[in-house]
């Protein structure tokens, strides 16, 4: 039986058939399969098919053999007229009526239309999407999206995904809450690296050849986050942990080897964003676990984790209500309330959830593999047109260079009017640092976009040997600037990341020579093994200890008549700190005085520092007080923020903040160096 509601159009295409029922594809998405050759029924009022009359089609009748042998001998003469009904053989437009076999009709609405006796088929106008005319029809009710075997595996284990995703958003909480870089953080990178293979092994997924590398590189970083007090490297650790994560599961759910870095960030961001769309997942596949029946005694284990997620909660709350109440029990548990408030209740039951959902969401989204492995070749540009535009930037790149080459490197440069040394190379290592980054990611579009072309080669290698001038000259332009102003951190960085860009345009170097050369795995490992060595090799602790060894020590100072420490004129004037100077690597003649900036410095410098405050004679009992500045003041020993008299107690205050949860949990190891240190200058 049909429904009154529905409408049927049969078009002649050949010895074809197509229902394309716009009423039928605008609720299910799918065109309606009952046919008469498939069911043996023409949907009539009660009349024969062969009559071939067209009404509201109130039920069915028995089909005619003769029906499809009466469509074939129709006359050419077609009319298409506004009719309720027309002879069989004739196809008739017509509003809110039925067809039936034998007749073909086009409703009002549709755009499927007969001109010259020749049908456009309904697929090419169909706004409903039907498909081709011989195309495999999806059976109705199935999803537009096939599962693939990954997300039913996910769905007939959810006895583990659920209750795995929820023990680490709980170890997630225990290793980071509060603790960004405690000794818990490389547990906590272990253990989503665990959790990663265990969901891999139950998805029926082998870990691919060279993983081990992004593994060895996380687990070094976690390390390294333990291991410095400083927060600029560990959040730079962090992301590097997170982006590697993320390049790991890509490498074990897609074929990533002919991958380009767009291609794996592009990767990324739609995968963090699209898995927005799982959130629902765990809740959807727990309803549909529970609803299958499989593994019925598994349900103990979620009324256990409901209790325990419901009741923790409860239970503290009730311990501070009665904490309040009686002043023994109170006295019992006077630490637990200090350590235990609403607001952190809320922040762990928060990121336990928050950890929950998306790891799980996660790892519902690759499963259902909606990124393609293949590497589209969008190389169809015009290569006349990089040749014009690289070959006016290389000309100009040489006509730089040979000046870089001239002034800084054969020492022929005469400067400007009114120029140093030091500001001359303060003017421009930033702005070549940008143009060399500019030359790399130029040459990478041209290489990705356009044609292969020889000459193009010649100019994009022509232009990397003058980016390497560029990088070198950026380079001894912050040197020189460095021997004038001594270490700070950014002036490291800038010096690492031009070590780092010449070894990347190395690489690419090489892939303009041989297409083959895996560009993206080289260039992952050269930051990761780069990155590696500066994180460990703890910045702060270099520049406290070259700035220090060129600052003013005991023997510049001489004491004031409240007992404060003074710089003694002649050693600014020429005695022996500047003697001390001569022939250094520095070329100024002042002593390092950026005291503004030592005190800023982490715990990674205490090594350095501590012992220089007890040279310049500073109370070191001030970092056992409750706050080192107000103690400082209190004894009027205090100096300003920017003086040599008073930096030390605003750093020992910075050390006080930075060890003031320190225990088992948060143990950091340059926390603890500086602890000792400390100690042992409180004994002396």
């Amino acid at each position: 039986m049909m429904n009154e509601k529905s409408q049927s159009v049969w078009m002649e295409d050949g010895d074809r058939r197509e229902d394309v029922s716009p009423w039928e594809e605008n609720v299910s998405g799918r065109p309606d399969l009952n046919r008469p050759e498939n069911n043996g029924n023409a949907m009539t009022e009660g009349e024969g098919a062969g009559r071939g009359s067209a009404q509201p089609v109130m039920g069915s009748a028995p089909g005619n053999a003769d029906t499809h042998s009466a469509e074939k001998e129709t006359s050419k003469d077609r009319n298409v007229q506004p009719g309720m009904g027309s002879a069989a053989g004739s196809r008739t437009a017509q509003q809110g009526t039925g067809s039936a076999a034998g007749s073909g009709t086009a409703q009002q609405g549709m755009e499927g239309r007969f001109v010259n006796g020749d049908v456009q088929k309904a697929v090419e106008n169909n706004a409903w999407g039907a498909p081709a005319p011989g195309a495999n029809r999806p059976a109705q009710g199935n999803p537009a999206r096939m599962e693939t075997e990954e997300t039913k595996r996910m769905k007939d284990n959810f006895d583990f995904f659920g209750p795995a995703a929820f023990l680490y958003a709980v170890f997630y909480v225990f290793c980071m809450f509060r603790n960004g870089s405690g000794i818990t953080f490389p547990f906590f990178v272990g253990g989503s690296l665990l959790f990663m293979c265990l969901s891999l092994s139950k998805l029926g997924i082998t870990l691919k050849k060279g993983s081990v590398f992004y593994m060895a590189a996380m687990v070094l970083l976690g390390i390294s986050t333990f291991c410095t007090g400083d927060a600029r490297i560990i959040f730079y650790n962090k992301l590097g942990c997170f982006l590697l994560m993320m390049s790991l599961l890509l490498k074990q759910f897609c074929n990533t080897q002919n991958w380009k870095l767009g291609k794996y960030l592009v990767s990324i961001i739609v995968m963090v964003i699209a898995s927005i769309g799982e959130l629902n997942r765990p809740v959807a596949d727990a309803a549909a676990y529970r609803k299958s029946g499989a593994k019925k005694m598994d349900r103990r284990v979620w009324y256990a984790g409901l209790g325990l997620l419901l009741g923790i909660p409860l239970m503290l709350v009730v311990l501070l209500l009665l904490a309040s109440a009686d002043a023994v029990f109170r006295q019992m548990t006077k630490s637990i309330p200090e350590s235990i408030n609403l607001f952190n209740i809320f922040s762990v039951l928060w990121r336990i959830a928050f950890v929950y959902f998306a790891s799980y969401a996660l790892i519902a989204w690759l499963c259902s593999r909606q990124i393609k492995d293949e590497v589209v070749d969008r190389r169809n540009g015009e290569p006349v047109l990089a040749i014009t535009i690289t070959g006016l930037l290389t000309l100009l790149y040489l006509v730089f260079s040979g000046i870089q080459i001239g002034a800084l490197f054969l020492g022929r440069m005469h400067l400007p009017y009114g120029y140093t040394y030091a500001m001359y190379a303060r003017e421009g290592y930033f702005q070549l640092l940008f143009v060399s980054i500019l030359n790399l990611i130029i040459v990478l579009v041209c290489m990705s976009c356009f044609r292969e072309s020889k000459v193009l080669k010649v100019i994009l290698t022509i232009m990397s040997l003058c980016t390497f001038v560029m990088i070198a000259s950026s380079a001894m332009r912050m040197i020189i600037y460095i021997r004038y102003y001594y270490l700070t951190f950014l002036r490291i960085l800038v010096l690492w990341s031009l070590a780092l860009l010449a070894v990347l345009l190395a690489g690419v170097v090489i892939n303009i020579m041989k297409e083959t050369f895996p560009l993206f795995r080289y260039s992952v490992a050269v930051v990761a093994v780069m990155y590696l060595a500066l994180s460990f090799a703890h910045p702060d602790y270099i520049i406290a200890r070259v700035n220090v060894a060129n600052a003013f020590h005991s023997n510049t100072f001489m004491q004031s008549g409240n007992g404060r420490n003074r710089v003694s004129p002649d050693a600014v004037e020429g005695g022996s700190q500047k003697d001390v100077l001569e022939g250094s690597f520095f070329l100024t003649s002042m002593p390092y005085q950026d005291y503004f900036y030592l005190r800023g410095l982490s715990a990674d410098a205490a090594p350095v520092l501590i012992p220089y405050l007890k040279e310049l004679g500073y109370d070191m009992e001030a970092f056992y007080a409750k706050n080192a500045v107000v103690y400082a003041k209190d004894n009027e020993i205090c100096g300003g923020v920017s003086e040599v008299d008073g930096f030390g107690y605003y750093w020992m205050r910075h050390m006080q903040e930075d060890t003031e949860n320190f225990g088992i949990r948060t143990y950091n190891i340059s926390r603890h160096m500086a602890l000792e240190a400390f100690r042992r200058q409180r004994q002396e």
